[in-house]
């Protein structure tokens, strides 16, 4: 019989560790997706959020551009973490360079399948549960504080901006997102045009449609009308009010000339675009009325 690491037993019983593992992630995560059914694409919507870490190539790039090339000297915050698929996929690629991460999530149940996702890989996950509204953090102390899919749902968004402003040190940034009051399609449900009905009757569209989300786990101002959403200029008034000054991420991004997810006769449109005058306006149009979720970098002054 062999001995060591290598031998059959071992590696048996190392197969039948990282499938119980699997198990136990799969186990966990399933109760908070069942409400997504509805989707066509529901079979591969739910393998993404079962290996999130995989899906963050756009996060990760945008995180590793604000933090710069002294990765090792950064202290990082994953505000609203979730079930933990940026933050694992940050340890993976930012860990050995000295990246201090902590993360935190108002709902306890998302923090230990965070904790078992981390797992996979043999990283430790400092996360821990709180609310935006009240962080359990020094003041000026993380250099990057990343808050996406967040702020449309906690219970005060300008106290959750307050205590970002609070906890980030001066000239540090936060990587936010926030639904457009105004998007032509709902990105939480969906539909189209729900967004410009009054809120009863486009919770009745809702319903009838068969995507609530009541009944499931999700208690954490879900409804349509609980969603705090804002027109462009909202948001910036108040980001404004909390002392951030603001850019938005998608408008400097095709300014720089690049392009995420547009393929074709669009993405040469676009392109050529990008360099008139036209480009503001057009760009803002659309992101009055169609575009779905506003891509944000917010910077507190020195």
């Amino acid at each position: 019989m062999q001995s060591g690491d290598d031998s059959p037993i071992s590696l048996l019983a190392d197969s039948a560790s990282d499938q119980a593992l699997e198990a136990r992630i799969e186990a966990a995560i399933d109760p908070w997706l069942a409400h997504m059914a509805w989707r066509k694409d529901f079979a591969q919507w739910r393998d993404r959020r079962i290996w999130q870490e995989e899906h963050q190539a756009t996060s990760l790039k945008d995180v590793k551009a604000a933090l710069g090339p002294s990765v090792g000297e950064k202290h990082v915050l994953d505000l609203g973490a979730g079930m933990g698929g940026l933050s694992v996929a940050l340890l993976r690629e930012l860990g050995t360079e000295g990246l201090r991460l902590e993360a935190m999530d108002y709902n306890h149940a998302y923090c230990l399948i965070a904790r078992l996702r981390a797992q996979r890989y043999g990283l430790r996950l400092p996360i821990v549960v709180a609310a935006g509204e009240q962080l359990p953090y020094a003041s000026a102390v993380f250099d990057l504080v990343i808050c996406l899919d967040v702020l449309e749902h906690v219970a005060d968004a300008p106290s959750v901006l307050r205590e970002m402003y609070r906890v980030v040190r001066p000239g540090g940034t936060v990587l936010t997102t926030v639904p457009n009051r105004h998007a032509f399609r709902d990105p939480h449900y969906h539909l189209p045009l729900i967004n410009w009905l009054p809120r009863a009757l486009a919770e009745r569209i809702v319903e009838r449609a068969g995507r609530s989300k009541s009944g499931g786990p999700l208690h954490d101002r879900q409804a349509l009308s609980e969603l705090n959403t804002y027109t462009w200029g909202q948001f910036q008034r108040l980001a404004d009010t909390t002392g951030f000054r603001v850019r938005d991420q998608v408008f400097e991004r095709i300014q720089g000339g690049e392009i995420r997810l547009l393929t074709g006769l669009r993405r040469t449109l676009l392109s050529r675009l990008a360099r008139t005058p036209l480009l503001r306006l057009l760009y803002s149009l659309y992101r009055y009325g169609w575009q779905g979720t506003f891509q944000i970098t917010m910077v507190k002054p020195r």
